[in-house]
């Protein structure tokens, strides 16, 4: 009885001491836990079509997923990211550069990254390209955009042929005219 006299009070000095955090301490560890939940969230709320795109004979699809302090940005870099797989799946080519640093110190990793993109895909006609599914959660006080986009293909891709009439209407007009106008040289050529 004498001991769990004497080791009682030790017991109780060694839990108050613990619970005695440095606040800075407890402050960081706070906010990492608050980062992995929404990283967690971010992935459990995730589309299912984000980790497997759909297939199909008569489309090619693609996605893309951006965050923003604005509703709208989150949205637009969503779409680029989402269009620039679609015109580098198509066979064309995105202008793109970026750049890491990385560093490991103890047990953090500094990382310093960069990206940029001009979104431009003047190789390949992706006319057509539809926003098939858009997705939205709040991640902390910003904005996650989600989005699958679908290029037509073949008959599939009614902008793509009616743009493909009009240009065939266009050189059949111009070369009427050519035609026409070698004609009438003819005509008035004397026999």
């Amino acid at each position: 009885m004498k001991k769990l006299l004497i080791l009682l009070p030790i017991v109780a000095i060694m839990a108050a001491c613990s619970s005695n955090k440095d606040p800075y301490e407890k402050r960081a560890s706070e906010d990492r836990e608050r980062r992995e939940a929404q990283v967690s969230k971010s992935i459990d709320q995730a589309p299912k079509w984000m980790a497997e795109l759909p297939i199909s004979s008569s489309a090619v699809y693609a996605n893309g997923t951006a965050v923003s302090g604005d509703f709208s940005m989150a949205d637009n870099k969503a779409k680029m990211f989402a269009f620039g797989k679609i015109c580098v799946a198509a066979g064309g080519k995105i202008s793109q550069q970026g750049r890491i640093f990385m560093q490991d110190q103890g047990e953090a990793t500094f990382e310093t990254s960069e990206l940029a993109i001009k979104s431009m895909c003047p190789s390949v006609d992706v006319t057509g390209v539809e926003v098939k599914e858009i997705k939205r959660i709040a991640e902390g006080s910003r904005y996650r955009t989600y989005v699958l986009v679908a290029l037509p293909t073949g008959d599939a891709n009614a902008l793509q042929k009616r743009k493909d009439q009009l240009n065939l209407q266009n050189r059949a007009a111009t070369r009427s005219d050519q035609v026409f106008r070698e004609m009438d040289a003819t005509d008035r050529k004397p026999q």
